[in-house]
């Protein structure tokens, strides 16, 4: 996990290079690097040390001329080394190695052999690539100059005044001088009408179990979130057993604004039930707001219902940090595989339901993964998404739409999910915090503090600003003050235009109210604790 930077081309100044790079040095606050190539040019990164500890640094070399970077984790690097690189000599420990031999091995065709999240940048010669994982859980961007160099980095902070544009690195795809995008993710269920699997609800089980197992690879201390939601208390609970088999305690994290939080009160009965060392983070509105501006700063987006989320997470993330923990294990992603935001209720065909999942899936990486990457890197903490495991998306995104529509299961949403970890004899979670309706983690802290933020937001701008917001920011205009407050934050820091386009804003669909909050939706039960269980067809 870490922070990369690469400039690709003659006559940039090192010294300015590497000072670009430390504006991300919050993702790799363990150790800072950077070399200079034979052609000029210049490769950086900010390490925070999670795998091979003491000889993982990098920028790494490979076996002749290839440099190396790399952000993120390789969860099958031990069966890469051991089976198709056996023949290369590692000069580290450490899971980030395998890219670069790999790419002497492979050439450019490599990038779906890596099990994990992951964005890189490879220097050979006069020849580079770039790369980033299928959903995009590791963040990258790439920009040109006025001289015609080309820049990869994981953030905007290093490149946005250096390059006349950029852009964000799509998922899923490589980039080279010689080829340009090359997209090599291309998985079964982006035809929608290819996603016709029956349901196995023990499949559902065993996929999960098995993500989850992948992610708690660390040679330091791994927690979890721990809502109280559905995902986030199953990741809890499978990962709470498999550290239990090696004597493992593990170590939850809630954030809310007091101990009444829906958020607050579930987290800790699951956490009763799961056994696990549980911190109970509180934060006041005040506080919230007083670090609004570091927020959008740090997660560079203007996006409403990313940034409310943010909040509580950099706050949390903060106080883990402080707790000696350096990875965290997040629910980000069953929401949109199984069809759990509350306006999936209302889709209007189950064509629609099962076109809006895949299509929920494949724009993760422009709000809730951007958020859950650098509003916790803000505070040098990794997040691992065990629902966007490859296996794990490929198994349940297919399973017929009718399988998964609430409609189904008189409203029920996230059904099949929950009947899967549904085993009475040796029952994973409460009743009641496996059947407890969605509720969105912004709301889930406590009502007050998106109702107060929009209040506060009111109070910051007036109503002639509003007004003249479309003239002001023509692109994405913003609409309501809480946005248009957002956006002039965002504007200080990232004035660029191309800034602006990187941003993509989440509304739901079907439903009248467009705010993103999941209490916009009728359907939204107060404090989300309804026991959705009775009255479902098994």
């Amino acid at each position: 996990m870490s922070g990369i930077l690469a400039v690709i081309g003659k006559g940039k100044d090192p010294q300015l290079v590497k000072e670009l790079s430390k504006r991300m040095s919050h993702r790799g606050p363990d150790e800072s690097d950077f070399q200079i190539l034979k052609n000029g040019s210049i490769i950086c990164h900010e390490s925070l040390s999670i795998i091979g500890l003491n000889s993982g640094k990098q920028p790494i070399q490979g076996t002749k001329d290839a440099w190396m970077v790399h952000d993120g984790e390789i969860y099958n690097y031990q069966q890469l080394k051991e089976g198709i690189l056996k023949e290369h000599t590692f000069r580290t420990k450490s899971d980030s190695e395998v890219i670069v031999h790999l790419y002497e091995e492979f050439g450019y065709d490599f990038c779906n052999k890596l099990d994990g999240d992951w964005a890189f940048v490879i220097v050979d010669g006069d020849d580079y690539m770039a790369g980033r994982d299928p959903m995009g859980v590791k963040p990258l961007y790439y920009g040109l100059d006025e001289r015609g160099r080309i820049y990869f980095s994981s953030e905007m902070k290093p490149i946005a005044d250096q390059c006349k544009t950029f852009s964000t690195f799509p998922p899923g795809h490589y980039y080279t001088a010689k080829k340009g995008f090359v997209k090599y993710y291309n998985p079964e269920y982006e035809d929608y009408e290819k996603a016709n699997k029956d349901l196995n609800l023990s499949v559902i089980r065993e996929k999960l179990t098995e993500a989850v197992r992948k992610r708690l690879m660390s040679e330091v201390p791994v927690g979890v979130l721990l809502s109280g939601g559905l995902d986030s208390s199953l990741t809890s609970a499978i990962a709470a057993r498999l550290l239990a088999d090696s004597g493992e305690k593990l170590h939850s994290f809630s954030v809310a604004l007091n101990a009444d939080a829906p958020d607050a009160q579930a987290a800790r009965k699951a956490a009763a039930f799961l056994g696990t060392e549980h911190h109970e983070i509180h934060f006041s509105v005040k506080e919230g707001i007083e670090v609004l501006e570091k927020i959008i700063l740090y997660i560079e987006t203007y996006d409403i219902i990313s940034v409310r989320a943010s909040v509580p997470m950099y706050l949390m993330s903060k106080a883990i940090a402080e707790k000696g923990v350096k990875v965290i294990l997040s629910g980000e992603g069953a929401d949109e595989i199984f069809g759990g935001h509350l306006y999936f209720r209302n889709a209007p065909s189950t064509e629609e339901f099962q076109k809006e999942t895949i299509e929920r899936v494949q724009k993760l990486f422009t709000a809730d993964l951007l958020r859950a990457d650098k509003s916790t890197m803000a505070n040098g903490i990794e997040t691992r998404v065990p629902f966007l495991d490859k296996d794990f998306l490929d198994a349940t995104i297919r399973i017929k739409a009718e399988e998964k529509q609430p409609k189904t299961y008189n409203g029920v949403e996230k059904y099949i999910l929950r009947k899967a970890f549904d085993t009475p004899e040796q029952p994973y979670l409460p009743d009641d915090i496996l059947w407890r309706q969605k509720e969105q983690f912004s709301d889930g802290v406590g009502y007050s503090w998106i109702d107060e933020l929009i209040e506060y937001c009111a109070s910051q701008v007036s109503d002639e600003q509003l007004e003249g917001a479309a003239a002001e920011f023509p692109y994405n205009s913003p609409t309501t003050k809480e946005a248009y407050l957002y956006r002039s934050i965002f504007h200080k820091y990232y004035p660029q235009v191309s800034a602006a386009q990187t941003v993509r804003k989440w509304i739901p669909k079907w439903q009248e109210n467009l705010d993103p909050s999941g209490r916009a939706n009728a359907a939204h039960v107060k404090g989300g604790i309804e026991n959705v269980k009775s009255g479902v067809i098994a």
